[in-house]
């Protein structure tokens, strides 16, 4: 796990909310890098309340938590993953859950979370040429009715393609 957030550490501040008490703190802070932040004894409404002040100070915030007790925090935050042993029976308020055996790839999802975010932007620019250009056909009359109608569809279609091939691609990269 210090591998993890030494990784995460590089441009994202680590802050750690635990219910537990301070007999964690030398082991924890083994595993975190030295700017991190520790905060123990943590009731559920107290971890919703941190989260709600980080965020009236303008930051953008993760949380990962393991337990229901994390449920609040995990439906503030604007990204919330639950941590669960079994991910088929664990449902609380949050944007996604994560098996905990790999939990330690949690560094590599933010890279494909940015490269989606690049593919998603290619396939709006793709997706606008190819209409820019049957417009301009359209609008010049080289372009029938029944022609425009076939090729709409055909639009989205390979905007669907695209998009899938560029993710599996991008994928298959990040494990490797």
């Amino acid at each position: 796990m210090s591998g993890l957030f030494q990784q995460l550490s590089r441009n994202k501040y680590i802050i750690v909310l635990s219910g537990d008490n301070e007999g964690e703190r030398d082991r924890l802070q083994s595993l975190l890098p030295v700017e991190s932040g520790i905060h123990f004894n943590q009731k559920p409404g107290d971890k919703l309340e941190f989260i709600r002040q980080l965020q009236h100070g303008g930051r953008k915030v993760m949380m990962v938590g393991d337990g229901l007790n994390d449920a609040g925090a995990l439906a503030q935050s604007e990204i919330g993953i639950a941590v669960s042993e079994d991910i088929n029976v664990f449902s609380p308020a949050c944007d996604g859950v994560m098996d905990a055996s790999i939990l330690s790839n949690l560094a590599d999802y933010f890279q494909l979370a940015k490269k989606g975010v690049s593919i998603i932007q290619a396939s709006f620019i793709l997706s606008l040429v190819y209409n820019i250009t049957g417009l301009a056909f359209a609008v010049t009359g080289n372009l029938m009715p029944v022609v425009a109608a076939i090729l709409m569809p055909l639009s989205s279609i390979s905007i669907v393609i695209f998009t899938t091939l560029a993710t599996q691609i991008l994928s298959k990269k990040l494990k490797k």
